[in-house]
């Protein structure tokens, strides 16, 4: 994959109106995970799960992109492409990057069957050279009975500590549950086994646990994990890790939606601890080859810990350099079964900052992507009466095939508190942001042109908009 030009972008993304214009995703064909999380002399450095021969998962390498800001990316080449004959020659899976006494290095597994290995760059990231010895880890302990065939054991994920290299791999253990297993080293090269740090069954159906992490975040820790067979939700735990032991004290969703998946974070230099996830399609296959892409990377989150011992999130300052003409609309109120049209304020790319309270309406929101009958409409709302935060598609485009559904998750609005919906629109992706406590991600295929109106509603009761603000977002590849 060459570098792109911005005219090269802009042109790509102008022809498709399903195109997000400020979530990174590559020029064309498949992306999953994000993998390789790191900033080297003040550049932001993505790498993730791509396909260059489709818009389908198949012949996976690393692909990579830079940035200065968080939010305008550029193209760099391939950084991992599978070697014939060697370890990684069906795949160059998902892992991570440090930076090992001033070498950049990456983790990774290779397929099949699923081990760990190594490459290291001398020339800024942009170049790869794999360990002659790979892999490193050859294999899960022999002593469980770890699920696969031969065994699904896979997604590195690396730190040091003490002077000493750790390693986490996601696998499973028949007919008990997910695990993550730890290894240890002095050189990143030889490990050794430790034991699994944690393993329980979460939804009831757990087999793999994928995509792990362990950070600190204030005095906590916080295990991330993707569960399949589920294949719907980065979980997320907050508890106490030593002693090689992961103990949880909660367990919650990083987002409530089905589409942002293997999510991954690291730490900068503002010491912040950023996430970004796989923001996945929902639309069929047919469709991705159509347009000749597939996958979407979520915005950054800056990660916090709640007085509940809970994960917050929230996009980072950066996002607002790429806002444009910006709306405000102040003391809206909603009655009961009744509908506001927000005149003049309209579009597929925007940020919108809602402060409302839900006063006695059951269900307090707003409809985007509507068009002027109402043939298509998405809601995003609070439902007062099932204290939950939810996304409504079933109406969000006349295409059948695409994904229809109603996405809901938990939250409370505390005493006295409004309810702030901080919503991103990017044509088919949405992201939704709730008080900073929750996020909701949906994917969106309007089939109209037209479908573009935003509308707000309440129903069982009234309601108050004390603001709203919208900003139309810019494109990363021409702001």
């Amino acid at each position: 994959m060459s570098q792109l030009s911005i005219a090269d972008r802009l042109q790509t993304d102008l022809s498709d109106p399903h195109r997000p214009q400020f979530h990174f995703l590559p020029a064309k064909n498949w992306m999953n995970d994000p993998n390789g999380l790191i900033q080297w002399q003040g550049q932001y450095h993505l790498f993730y799960q791509y396909n260059p021969n489709g818009a389908i998962h198949g012949t996976i390498h690393w692909g990579h992109a830079v940035s200065g800001d968080l939010i305008r990316w550029t193209d760099l080449p391939i950084a991992l492409t599978p070697t014939p004959g060697g370890p990684d020659a069906a795949g160059c899976w998902s892992g991570c990057a440090v930076d090992n006494h001033g070498v950049p290095t990456l983790i990774y597994t290779g397929v099949r069957p699923q081990v760990q290995c190594i490459a290291t760059s001398a020339d800024g990231l942009v170049n790869w050279d794999k360990f002659s010895g790979n892999p490193v880890v050859k294999s899960p302990p022999q002593d469980l009975n770890v699920v696969g065939a031969p065994w699904d054991f896979r997604d590195p994920w690396v730190w040091q500590e003490d002077g000493l290299w750790y390693m986490l791999v996601g696998s499973g253990i028949t007919d008990i549950g997910g695990t993550l297993f730890l290894y240890k080293s002095d050189d990143l090269i030889d490990w050794d086994y430790l034991q699994p740090i944690w393993t329980a069954n979460l939804t009831g159906n757990d087999e793999v646990w994928e995509c792990p992490a362990l950070f600190r975040l204030n005095d906590q820790h916080v295990v991330l994990l993707s569960i399949q067979p589920e294949f719907r939700h980065t979980y997320y735990s907050v508890g106490r890790y030593a002693d090689c032991c992961y103990v949880p004290d909660t367990v919650g969703k990083t987002d409530f939606g089905p589409y942002f998946y293997a999510a991954q974070t690291m730490l900068d230099d503002q010491s912040r601890r950023l996430m970004w996830g796989w923001v996945k399609e929902g639309r069929p296959v047919e469709a991705r080859k159509a347009a000749g892409w597939a996958g979407v990377m979520s915005l950054p989150r800056v990660l916090s810990l709640g007085a509940d011992g809970r994960l917050q999130m929230e996009p980072p300052t950066e996002i607002q350099s790429i806002r444009g003409a910006h709306h405000q609309v102040t003391n809206v109120g909603v009655l009961a079964e009744t509908t506001r049209m927000l005149d003049g304020m309209k579009g597929d790319s925007l940020e919108i900052i809602a402060d409302l309270g839900p006063g006695d309406a059951q269900q307090v929101g707003l409809k985007v992507r509507c068009s002027p009958g109402g043939e298509e409409e998405t809601l995003i709302y609070y439902d007062g009466q099932r204290q939950c935060l939810a996304i409504d598609t079933r109406r969000a485009s006349l295409d059948p095939e695409t994904d229809r559904s109603v996405e809901q998750g938990d939250f409370r609005i505390e005493s006295g508190e409004t309810l702030q919906l901080r919503i991103f629109i990017d044509r088919s992706v949405l992201e939704v942001f709730a008080n900073g406590r929750a996020c909701i991600t949906g994917r969106v295929y309007p089939s109209r042109s037209d479908s573009l109106d935003i509308v707000l509603f309440a129903t069982g009761g009234s309601a108050w908009f004390k603001s709203i603000d919208i900003w139309e977002m810019n494109s990363i590849w021409g702001a």
